[in-house]
């Protein structure tokens, strides 16, 4: 196998096994064993331990937002975009366990990516209330409130704030936040029914 496709393979490989485990507990000798690779196989990757984690931190986020933006693309009523971001998103976030959760808080380089992620989501959030807003699927409201309350709240899920006040896990927490941001604006029309 080529040397590029054997390290797609092996960050694929670890991407799921940050997942499921975490990343911070795991040497190189681990992953190496874990894998059933060499150490100098996952230099493959990239070129340290820490850019490694950052590399698989930062796959698992980018193919997560690829897909929530090809799902809210897919969709064509306007006023469902919005949940169908929010969906998306605590499905995507539903596969993660509470140990990657925590490392993420705990290491700074792959906080900054999922608090980038977040970021981005947020403005995503943003853009569908104006354009939902806009072709009146959805009540008239200040989207850029609406951005920004959003934004506060899945930082507060980033950070493990709302996990703390609630008990809900991520994908739990942006459950309930899609569910209530979307009933919220929806048109008046929509409310009487």
């Amino acid at each position: 196998m080529a040397p590029e496709a054997r390290g797609e393979q092996l960050l694929e490989a670890l991407v799921e096994l940050y997942l499921a485990e975490g990343f911070l507990a795991f040497g190189m000798g681990d992953l190496a064993a874990r894998l059933r690779c060499s150490r100098s196989s996952l230099y493959l990757v990239a070129s340290s331990k820490e850019q490694i984690v950052v590399t698989a931190v930062r796959r698992y986020f980018r193919r997560a937002e690829g897909r929530i933006e090809a799902r809210v693309a897919a969709e064509p009523d306007p006023a469902r975009r919005l949940a169908v971001s929010l969906a998306a998103v605590a499905e995507e976030l539903a596969p993660a366990s509470e140990r990657f959760y925590a490392d993420l808080v705990e290491y700074p380089p792959a906080r900054a990516i999922y608090v980038e992620n977040t970021e981005r989501a947020a403005q995503r959030v943003q853009d569908i209330v104006t354009s939902g807003v806009a072709s009146q699927a959805l009540r008239p409201v200040d989207a850029r409130f609406v951005g920004a309350a959003v934004a506060v709240v899945m930082s507060a899920i980033a950070e493990g704030r709302i996990e703390a006040a609630t008990g809900l896990g991520d994908a739990a927490a942006y459950a309930a936040l899609g569910d209530l941001i979307t009933h919220g604006l929806e048109a008046a029309g929509e409310l009487a029914q």
